[in-house]
């Protein structure tokens, strides 16, 4: 598929919304896209698949698409949602509810297109809407990007003359001077993690608001967002595929939705052939992967279907927050994005510090190694080590979630020192400091009491596409125990062309388009290849991992371990 013209971007949101509208009428407000479920109500589920698709939807309308068919539907569907006298009912919230998240598509339609999302409602429709909507005022939503949704709501009701709350309007907006880091870089609330949420979520959100308003926040949000693109651009390989980081990876184009927004929100801190080509790419190599089932919809997981990987709130319907990248249908025909040529990542620096990410960038051979810093905290929501204290993070490889902690092939430890301590396998899980540069990182972390490690990775790069960093572990022990240092997970599906083996203190596999080799320099290591569960990385549904096996004593140990990647 090649994306290029206003209308391949059209037939491209068509096809992926092909089987919404059998959904909806089957349910009009409450429509059904698969049988397992989240963390939420099933009432929950149901708004949220039916707005989801708004995030596509809502600029194909403004920017000229056809507003019958799905539009009635919809108008339909807000009638049956926001009447407490219907079956269909979207329900009362309560504090941190999830129908909070969903508001905010609604929302964004009524601010891009009130003539399809609110003018053509009747009286008491309207009524029912800003009431359903007005609940975001009376509750406590979470506090990190959640806030988002209660500005969007509240700017929209201002915008359609309905009554909104100025005091929640100000106190969000002003909290979001609270998470800005400086450089374009916001944290998530307390939480500290940096990862998608800055840029899908509270930059896409801000920008959107910057859209529709024109006040102090609007402009501090565009500059923001122009400083984070400086940074956000090394999360991008040639090909079009973003560095697989963090939570929420199972919304996959939303990667690149802050690009989309730059473009919607007039904010070009690149060319705009340079933007317009990394999102064409970005959804031209995701379009190439199997992430629908075979009705049409998009599934949840990464690269292919995979709930191991999901987190307690993907329910069947999320995926479609990806849907968000097409915000650039907003622009008309005419507008300079359709007519510029998909050009090719600019010249980027091989070496990318970026501080207020936690994170050294490399890239090699088109691809992004990422090394964070990494952080975790009390978020419990599924897998969130695997998703942030890897040592490195890959476009290429991608990276493996635990299956268990049974065996070292379920405890799936790529790039990762696991301890096997009684049987039980133990990844890092306290992340105590750290401190980063240019040419590395140094790590204070525990699997579990009793062990400490200091990890200092010192990063490097051999030719063009191969990039080595050596890792020195310094481990103190309560006891006796086993550590398996991995490297990068190399494909091993039929068709890749696997090999792999043992050589010396090397353990190394390959296929025909990766290599990972990993040995050990010091330390007493046993080379060994760990075949992992299958379906547990991302990129790929079944992997082998070159590691090093270290025996542990009481006291103090130093390992060192060195992972060559091509």
């Amino acid at each position: 598929m090649e994306l290029n013209t206003k209308k391949d971007y059209e037939q491209l949101l068509m096809k992926i919304l092909e089987p919404v509208r059998g959904m909806l009428e089957q349910n009009i407000s409450m429509p059904c896209a698969g049988s397992s479920a989240a963390w939420y109500s099933d009432a929950a589920c149901g708004a949220e698949t039916f707005s989801r698709p708004l995030w596509g939807l809502v600029p194909y309308w403004r920017g000229g698409g056809d507003k019958d068919g799905l539009a009635e539907l919809y108008r339909r569907g807000i009638a049956t949602g926001t009447d407490p006298k219907s079956k269909g009912y979207w329900g009362e919230c309560g504090d941190c509810d999830q129908r909070y998240v969903e508001m905010a598509a609604m929302a964004y339609g009524i601010l891009a297109v009130p003539e399809v999302i609110w003018e053509p409602l009747s009286d008491k429709t309207r009524s029912d809407f800003s009431r359903w909507l007005w609940q975001i005022n009376t509750h406590e939503v979470c506090d990190s990007n959640w806030r988002f949704f209660r500005i969007l709501v509240n700017t929209a009701l201002k915008h359609v003359g309905e009554k909104y709350s100025k005091e929640r309007l100000d106190e969000d907006l002003s909290r979001f001077d609270d998470f800005y880091l400086g450089d374009g870089w916001y944290m998530d609330g307390p939480q500290h993690q940096k990862d998608y949420y800055i840029s899908m979520a509270i930059h896409f959100y801000s920008l959107i608001y910057a859209s529709f308003e024109d006040d102090s926040y609007a402009r501090k949000f565009r500059e923001r967002a122009a400083l984070f693109a400086e940074d956000f651009i090394y999360w991008f390989a040639d090909g079009g595929r973003a560095l697989p980081y963090g939570r929420s990876l199972t919304y996959r184009f939303a990667q690149a939705a802050f690009w989309s927004s730059c473009v919607f929100a007039d904010v070009l801190p690149f060319d705009i052939s340079v933007i317009k080509g990394m999102i064409s790419r970005h959804l031209e190599d995701w379009m190439s992967a199997p992430i629908f089932d075979n009705g049409g919809v998009l599934t949840i997981g990464y690269r292919y279907q995979d709930l191991i990987m999901a987190e307690h709130y993907n329910a069947p319907g999320s995926p479609m927050w990806g849907l968000k990248v097409f915000a650039v249908l907003a622009l008309p025909e005419s507008d300079p994005f359709w007519n510029a040529d998909n050009a090719p990542m600019p010249e980027l620096d091989q070496v990318h510090l970026m501080l207020r990410a936690d994170m050294l960038v490399q890239r090699a051979g088109g691809e992004v190694y990422a090394y964070p810093g990494g952080t975790h905290d009390s978020l419990g929501c599924g897998q969130i080590p695997a998703k942030y204290l890897k040592f490195v993070y890959s476009t290429k490889f991608g990276f493996n979630v635990k299956y268990s902690d049974l065996s070292v092939s379920e405890a799936c430890g790529d790039n990762m020192l696991v301890f096997d301590v009684g049987g039980v396998f133990c990844e890092r899980r306290f992340n105590y400091s750290f401190s980063l540069n240019e040419a590395g990182l140094v790590i204070n972390w525990s699997p579990m009491r009793g062990i400490r490690v200091r990890t200092e990775i010192i990063a490097g790069t051999g030719n063009d596409c191969e990039v080595i960093h050596r890792r020195i572990h310094t481990i103190d022990s309560d006891f006796d125990c086993m550590a398996y240092d991995g490297g990068f997970a190399v494909a091993c599906r039929d068709n890749d062309v696997f090999r792999c083996g043992i050589e010396g203190n090397t353990a190394w596999a390959e296929n025909r388009f990766s290599e990972c080799r990993v040995s050990s320099d010091s330390g007493g290591g046993v080379p060994m290849t760990v075949a992992a569960a299958p379906n547990t990385n991302l990129l790929y549904n079944k992997t082998v991992i070159p590691t090093v096996k270290y025996r542990i004593h009481k006291g103090r140990n130093i390992i060192e371990t060195v992972v060559e990647a091509k």
